[in-house]
């Protein structure tokens, strides 16, 4: 079959057997319609049905998530994990507990994560899981017997052979320690490598709290090297106020960047003298505040609830929030006011429209299954340390995340070029180069 015709059969195929999950549909689209020249040079992963068999997860777990808030009342969520693609190792990816969570947002979380691990080099498949939890307003007590109830469930699919989760957002070091209990609880084992994002002093990884963020930089950085180009003396805009947007502030003002501009979903701050972190961090991570209490608090800042973070000009723009938060407008307005590069923090968080407007003005754009490998390969890099009994320093993990990221945007390139696009287009290089290495791995495992 003509590789197109059966990109478009897989695509058709995708929408009819998973009617209204808009965000997964948007991701499949985005990597199938970029495969045509890796099928063209490999039809034996058409006559595989490779395609076909990576856009149905391998398993999809739906619970039902029973818990007592501090009134005594019961409350019920619902508790996901889709399982997708083991074919480079064990399922790997977060737990996300906001009210958004649904099966179509953790299947394109999930599907994302596929070639996200893959990239970077290391033994990880893709998964993704959470609940339609909200823990703003929560207390500890009942953040921790939600995540009892919620682990309860969970626990009988998880492994450090099978099935590894992690945070994302709404899932943090807290959380994480709150999970982690309950396994140990229920199974009465210490298997560290089960969950990662845990604390450094009982299994944990330095670096893993600031490596989505650090990664993302990094990815940017050597993208603007390939023009000559880098951070120092550079403005900078991030949207988000979260760990990954908090970590991304703290590197780009390491590489001689200032960071003017971040946002929450209350609105956006600008700061012209460059974000003041530590005041961010008390702001966001001790307060757990709106972002308004930093102008509050700052004379050189501004808080606006209308228009958007990405208004402000800036050289580069590092989306951090969630997806489908950067639109064709914003993208224009960017270009507008002179951005030379774009790198994804979050998952998916510009718009296909956005995109094309990037990518036609020539724009730098990194996508997030490449530029936010960060979190996931020190994560991997947690269950390394694990296995071993091992605990590294910061600085040898920062240095090994750096060195997956360079690999990351090294391999994106290579690829784009041998499969007929410029060296600089990270969706083709990255989409491909990530399909090619699960494809391998699941032509020699048999049809399974």
């Amino acid at each position: 079959m003509n590789p197109s015709a059966h990109i478009e059969a897989v695509y058709a195929a995708v929408r009819r057997r998973n009617p209204g999950e808009n965000e997964f549909h948007q991701a499949v689209g985005e990597v199938l319609h970029t495969l045509a020249p890796a099928l063209q040079a490999h039809p034996e992963y058409v006559d595989a049905f490779i395609a076909d068999r990576l856009c149905e997860p391998e398993r999809q777990l739906i619970f039902r998530v029973p818990w007592v808030d501090d009134t005594g009342r019961v409350q019920v969520n619902r508790g996901f994990r889709v399982e997708f693609s083991s074919a480079l190792g064990p399922y790997k990816g977060g737990l996300r507990f906001h009210p958004s969570v649904n099966l179509g947002i953790v299947k394109f979380l999930g599907f994302e994560q596929i070639f996200k691990n893959a990239l970077t080099g290391l033994a990880i498949g893709g998964g993704k899981g959470g609940s339609d939890f909200d823990p703003k307003g929560r207390s500890d007590g009942e953040i921790m017997r939600f995540c009892q109830a919620f682990m309860t469930e969970l626990y009988r699919h998880l492994g450090e052979h099978t099935d590894v989760p992690a945070g994302d957002i709404g899932v943090g070091g807290r959380e994480i320690g709150y999970l982690f209990g309950q396994y140990k609880r229920i199974t009465n084992r210490f298997e560290a490598g089960v969950l990662t994002g845990k604390g450094v002093s009982w299994g944990g990884s330095h670096a893993r709290t600031e490596a989505t963020g650090y990664g993302a930089v990094y990815f940017a950085q050597e993208m603007l090297a390939t023009r000559g180009d880098g951070f120092d003396g550079r403005k900078v805009v991030v949207s988000g106020s979260g760990n990954v947007a908090v970590y991304a502030i703290e590197k780009v003002h390491a590489l001689g960047g200032s960071v003017v501009a971040c946002s929450d979903s209350s609105g956006y701050l600008v700061d012209a003298d460059g974000i003041d972190l530590e005041l961010l961090k008390t702001v966001k991570e001790a307060r757990r505040a709106r972002l308004s209490a930093y102008a509050e608090a700052r004379p050189t800042a501004r808080f606006s609830e209308r228009g958007s973070v990405y208004d402000v000009p800036c050289d580069v723009a590092l989306p951090c929030a969630t997806q489908n938060e950067l639109h064709a407008p914003d993208a224009a307005t960017l270009v507008k006011n002179g951005v030379r590069a774009v790198a994804e923090g979050a998952n998916m968080p510009c718009t296909p429209e956005a995109i094309e407007i990037f990518r036609e003005a020539g724009i730098l754009f990194g996508p997030g299954k490449a530029a936010n490998a960060g979190g996931v390969a020190t994560s991997a890099l947690e269950m390394q340390q694990n296995a071993s009994r091992d605990v590294w320093t910061f600085e040898e993990t920062e240095k090994r995340l750096a060195a997956v990221m360079q690999g990351v945007h090294a391999q994106c390139r290579a690829t784009a070029d041998a499969y007929g696009g410029a060296p600089d287009d990270y969706v083709l290089g990255a989409n491909v180069a990530g399909f090619l290495r699960v494809a391998q791995a699941m032509t020699a495992q048999g049809v399974v």
